[in-house]
């Protein structure tokens, strides 16, 4: 992800990420589970935990076997059917 585009998803789609590019790197790294959107097959949800409530999602799309993160945020929960689940 490009520096500009990090700048667009923390100053205008989810301002509560600035500061948690970690947790968005363990989501990635490290996810307690991964899942497929409903929506878009090629979209995968990659589900980190954050606290006691709160889940770190990353979201990516995978095109011509490429991945690329579109956008992260936090949630009280997982959507999407599982693919993967952290044992």
């Amino acid at each position: 992800m490009s520096k500009s585009y990090w700048d667009y998803i923390v100053s205008v789609k989810h301002p509560s990420m600035r500061g948690l590019e970690e947790s968005i790197k363990n989501s990635l790294t490290e996810p307690i589970e991964i899942r497929t959107s409903k929506r878009d097959r090629s979209v995968h949800l990659h589900y980190g935990k954050f606290d006691a409530k709160l889940f770190v999602c990353t979201v990516v799309k995978f095109l011509n076997g490429d991945g690329f993160v579109i956008t992260a945020y936090l949630t009280g929960r997982m959507i999407g059917e599982p693919v993967w689940k952290q044992r």
